[in-house]
C-alpha cells in the first residue's frame, strides 16, 4: 500500500469498479437485445479501472458491427457505456471496453510498433514520429517506448495528436 492509502480504501475502489462493471455490463446486455446481437459479457478490475468485454462463441461476425472501421463503433460504445455508469453512479467512469477481442489485437500491434520505432530511434539517432492515433493507442505505443528503455511524447491536437519516440 502507499503512503496515506489503507486496506479498506483498496477495498472500497474494488468494489466502486465492480459496481462500474455491473452496470456496464447491464447496459451493454440491454444494447445487444435491442440490437438482436449474441454475445457473453465478461468483467474484470485492470490496475484502476473496470474492463468490460463482449465476447462470442460463434463464428459469425455479428460483434464486428459493434466494432466497426478501425474500432469507431467501438469507441463510441464505451463513451456511450461510460455516461450510463456516470448517469448510475455520478462519478466519472474510465472503463474500458472491449468487443471480440478487437482491443486485446490492437494493444498487441500497438506494441510492436512502439518497440520497432524504439529501435529505430535508437539506431538512427532520430525522432521517429508515428502517425495519428487515440488515447488507448497512444498509452499502449508509450508503455511499449518506455519498456524499450527509451522516452516519447504525444504532439499535435485531437484527432491528429500522435506519438514522437525520442533517441537517447
Amino acid at each position: 500500500m502507499t503512503e496515506g492509502t489503507t486496506a479498506t480504501d483498496g477495498a472500497d475502489t474494488l468494489t466502486r469498479l465492480e459496481q462500474e462493471g455491473d452496470i456496464a455490463a447491464d447496459y451493454l446486455e440491454g444494447l445487444l437485445d435491442i440490437a438482436d446481437l449474441d454475445g457473453d459479457i465478461d468483467m474484470d478490475v485492470e490496475g484502476d479501472r473496470a474492463a468490460v468485454s463482449i465476447i462470442s462463441d460463434s463464428t459469425s461476425r455479428d460483434l464486428q458491427k459493434l466494432v466497426g472501421r478501425d474500432g469507431e463503433v467501438l469507441e463510441a460504445l464505451q463513451e456511450l457505456t461510460r455516461l450510463a455508469v456516470h448517469r448510475e453512479t455520478g462519478d466519472r467512469s474510465r472503463l474500458m471496453l472491449d468487443i471480440a477481442g478487437f482491443r486485446a489485437r490492437k494493444r498487441e500491434e500497438l506494441a510492436e510498433l512502439g518497440a520497432r520505432a524504439a529501435e529505430e530511434a535508437k539506431g538512427s539517432g532520430e525522432p521517429v514520429k508515428l502517425n495519428p492515433m487515440t488515447p488507448f493507442e497512444r498509452k499502449v505505443v508509450h508503455d511499449a517506448v518506455a519498456a524499450a528503455g527509451l522516452r516519447s511524447e504525444s504532439e499535435g491536437e485531437e484527432p491528429q495528436r500522435c506519438v514522437v519516440v525520442l533517441p537517447v
